[in-house]
């Protein structure tokens, strides 16, 4: 086994929100990466984990060893000097690359920054068990639906006035005072925009402090509306009263019911992504997707959950930005370090240091395409097709590469993929550099 390119079989969750059985992006992968496993078909399968988190380790082929292992033997060879001493570990990757494949919604939640997490962390270990911010980005391996940062107060203005539900809930005071106050072309951090982020607190504030037993209510009453009378969402969203009632049937009367009419509902097609910032309210609702986020567990959660809710700190730590579903989206550019016969040779590079992701296409007729070296840790799964990887002018260490199988590659290792003809071949590679 060469120590630059390493095949590796990753750990798999089955979280109850997961898709069932082979239906599940994650049961695919797993199963053609290793046809010994047997895929169950009544059970769940959410989350491939790739990397060096111990909980769920990525296994190499050829030796049985942990990722995290053979980076703890070989930490500079595995990692570089440069990115332990950026991070300060040399035994983990600072990011953790997964496939998930979402049946039901996941919670509407935001991640704190890195000083609010080293806050909440102090104060509430058990709840918040690192002191690490967490960002995320997530790129659809198939057509996908979820929910990110607060809609445009203009058409946040729109809803109260035309959802009595919402008005009921936040009050005829507070939704006045939104309505008449907002400065809908606010320009980016103006003082017009501090005094629309401050509204839309103050309507969010109200709905999460709202007692539970008017939320069951109110969610209720929401519910039969989108039944009675579906055109009230129009002018809204007219996609609204059939989503309303598929969430309804997995979290009943639940106050996220409530929150989807002021968070922007966003569909994302195959291929493109949307990066989840710290203090932004977001959630998954269903889809296949490739995750990137930095490796932290700290989740303040706000509905379709029965675990932990901190309205508390949640609501004052969002940032309250209100962009267009459009802006939610990150729009990637052509990945420079790459040439070949790729169709696509794109770079998704969020504003963090801990990682970006490269996508990569062939068409159908098959082709190569060189990398140059990357300085740090990567990881690259093939969501579809199959074909070669080798490091270059290395013709022993060449390797089929299909549908859900991984490899890790080392720090400044030049590589190609040569994609079969027949089908469309598409590899994402998350890294990291100092």
């Amino acid at each position: 086994m060469s120590e630059k390119l390493i095949r590796l079989q990753c750990g798999y969750q089955n979280y109850d929100w997961g898709k069932i059985g082979s239906s599940s992006a994650v049961a695919q992968f797993v199963k053609n990466s290793d046809p010994s496993i047997s895929i169950d078909e009544s059970k769940p399968y959410a989350e491939l984990w790739m990397g060096t988190h111990p909980s769920v380790p990525s296994i190499a082929i050829d030796n049985g060893k942990t990722l995290r292992e053979l980076v703890e033997s070989n930490p500079t060879g595995l990692l570089g000097e440069s990115i332990i001493k950026k991070f300060g570990s040399s035994k983990q990757i600072p990011f953790l690359f997964k496939v998930l494949s979402i049946e039901k919604v996941l919670s509407i939640q935001a991640h704190p920054d890195k000083k609010l997490g080293a806050q909440l962390h102090k104060q509430d270990p058990k709840n918040y068990p690192d002191d690490n911010h967490k960002p995320e980005m997530a790129i659809a391996v198939t057509d996908f639906e979820g929910f990110c940062g607060f809609k445009p107060v203009d058409q946040i203005a729109k809803t109260l006035e035309t959802i009595p539900v919402l008005k009921s809930i936040i009050g005829e005071e507070i939704a006045n005072e939104f309505v008449s106050g907002i400065k809908s072309n606010a320009t980016a951090n103006s003082s017009d925009d501090e005094s629309n982020k401050k509204l839309i607190q103050k309507v969010f504030s109200k709905l999460m402090n709202t007692d539970d037993s008017v939320i069951s209510q109110k969610a209720k009453e929401l519910v039969e509306e989108t039944e009675k009378n579906p055109q009230l969402f129009k002018d809204i969203d007219p996609r609204l009263p059939e989503l309303i009632q598929r969430l309804n049937k997995q979290f009943p009367n639940d106050i996220g019911l409530l929150s989807a009419l002021i968070i922007n509902y966003v569909e994302l097609k195959k291929g493109e992504g949307m990066f989840l910032q710290a203090n932004i309210p977001h959630a998954y609702i269903s889809g296949d997707i490739i995750e990137c986020m930095a490796a932290s567990d700290n989740v303040v959660r706000a509905g379709f959950t029965p675990k932990f809710k901190d309205v508390k700190n949640l609501v004052s730590m969002l940032t309250y930005g209100s962009e267009p579903v459009e802006d939610q989206k990150m729009q990637p550019s052509k990945y420079t370090k790459s040439k070949g016969d790729a169709k696509v040779s794109n770079i998704f590079n969020p504003p963090i240091e801990e990682f970006s992701v490269i996508q990569t296409e062939f068409d159908t007729k098959g082709g190569s395409q060189f990398f140059q070296g990357i300085d740090g840790p990567s990881i690259i799964i093939a969501t579809n097709g199959s074909g070669t990887i080798e490091i270059v002018n290395h013709p022993a260490s060449k390797q089929k590469i299909s549908k859900g199988f991984v490899f890790f590659v080392a720090p400044n290792t030049e590589i190609s993929i040569i994609a079969d003809s027949g089908d469309e071949f598409i590899t994402y590679r998350a890294f990291v550099e100092a």
